[in-house]
């Protein structure tokens, strides 16, 4: 795991790869409350876009358990 750049809300993030076969996963953990948020994609994809998508679905995850706000 290597910590990533933070977020907008200034947390820190951390963004763990799993590469297995042509399939590559990336989960990114806020470094705060441990909430996780996992994407999959073609261990061909570009790193940056897999790391961009699931720090867009953890940030969607905080939101949503923060009541939308």
């Amino acid at each position: 795991m290597a910590p990533s750049a933070s977020r907008g809300s200034g947390g820190e993030i951390f963004v763990e790869f799993i590469v297995q076969g042509n399939v590559a996963k990336a989960t990114a953990i806020d470094a705060a409350c441990g909430t996780e948020a996992s994407v999959v994609g073609p261990a061909s994809a570009p790193r940056a876009a897999l790391v961009d998508a699931a720090r867009r679905k953890l940030e969607y995850l905080l939101k949503k358990q923060n009541g939308g706000t």
